[in-house]
């Protein structure tokens, strides 16, 4: 298990979208909040009109090993953005132990003016295979008449969850083996989508994102640290950053996230260039019909 590397892909995910280039808070496309994964009160004008979300829903498959009647145990981490003031965001987080016996469990979140629950279920399936459903709903009060700050103000921003298994390995939904393909294809899944994570080939960890990925995905070991924008394109907006003048250097450094993104890429910027510029990935043969 590397929890580590799983928390460098959750956190891009975290603040994916959440500041976006030139990185002040005046620029036009900063000026309205958005992150992925928001889940705003049920009361809000947008989820009842069924254009917004208010909870999330995951299903996913684990495979039990030793004695049929072992009971798994997983850990959950929700992660998420709290909004407490103007376009200022808090970290928060919340860790469940969850024995997966039969029936359904249901436990209650409190994080200042946020209302929530995470409600999980486990279902048997043949040939020691666990169907396990997770959803996390706002339960957050709202006035019918509310605009959408003061939705934001009783969202989960970037909501995910880390999902951790002892006794049990989570099966792939993207490549699962043959025998189970019909049960991953069952697996539904609403706002988010379950991906393996971890070091590859590893099977005890599962990262719930409300970003489409891969099985694995990782920050490239060129990055310096995680771009609000992307994980990928660190070099060019590396050379961004670096392009701002002195004011706009000044406005962005009174956002705390942001205010660090300076630092980090004025310290190391030639560094940073130095390592991305013209990486390779990998390498393989030319087939002689592409000579």
């Amino acid at each position: 298990m590397n929890r580590q590397l799983a928390e460098q892909v959750a956190n891009a995910i975290l603040y994916e979208g959440y500041m976006l280039y030139p990185y002040r808070s005046s620029a036009i496309k900063n000026q309205q909040l958005w992150t992925f994964g928001t889940l705003y009160p049920p009361e809000y004008s947008e989820v009842r009109a069924g254009t917004e979300r208010s909870s999330m829903h995951s299903e996913c498959l684990l495979q039990i090993h030793g004695d049929p009647k072992t009971r798994p145990a997983i850990n959950i981490r929700l992660r998420f953005l709290q909004l407490v003031s103007g376009n200022e965001c808090k970290e928060k987080s919340s860790e469940f132990d969850i024995d997966t016996g039969a029936g359904s469990k249901s436990f209650p979140l409190h994080f200042d003016n946020v209302e929530g629950a995470v409600s999980i279920a486990s279902e048997p399936l043949p040939d020691n295979i666990l169907k396990l459903t997770i959803e996390l709903a706002n339960t957050t009060s709202l006035p019918a008449d509310a605009g959408r700050d003061s939705a934001l103000s009783r969202s989960l921003l970037s909501a995910h969850m880390l999902l951790s298994a002892k006794n049990a390995t989570f099966i792939s939904l993207l490549d699962p083996p043959a025998e189970l393909t019909q049960a991953a294809g069952s697996c539904k899944n609403i706002g988010n989508f379950p991906v393996l994570i971890g070091n590859r080939n590893e099977r005890d960890m599962l990262l719930c994102s409300p970003i489409l990925l891969y099985d694995y995905p990782q920050i490239a070991p060129e990055s310096a640290g995680d771009f609000f924008d992307a994980t990928e394109m660190d070099e060019m907006l590396t050379l961004r950053v670096m392009t701002l003048t002195d004011q706009e250097k000044d406005e962005m450094r009174s956002n705390d996230h942001a205010r660090k993104l300076l630092v980090r890429t004025e310290q190391t910027a030639r560094e940073q260039l130095r390592k991305t510029h013209g990486t390779i990935r990998s390498m393989r043969p030319v087939s002689e019909s592409n000579e």
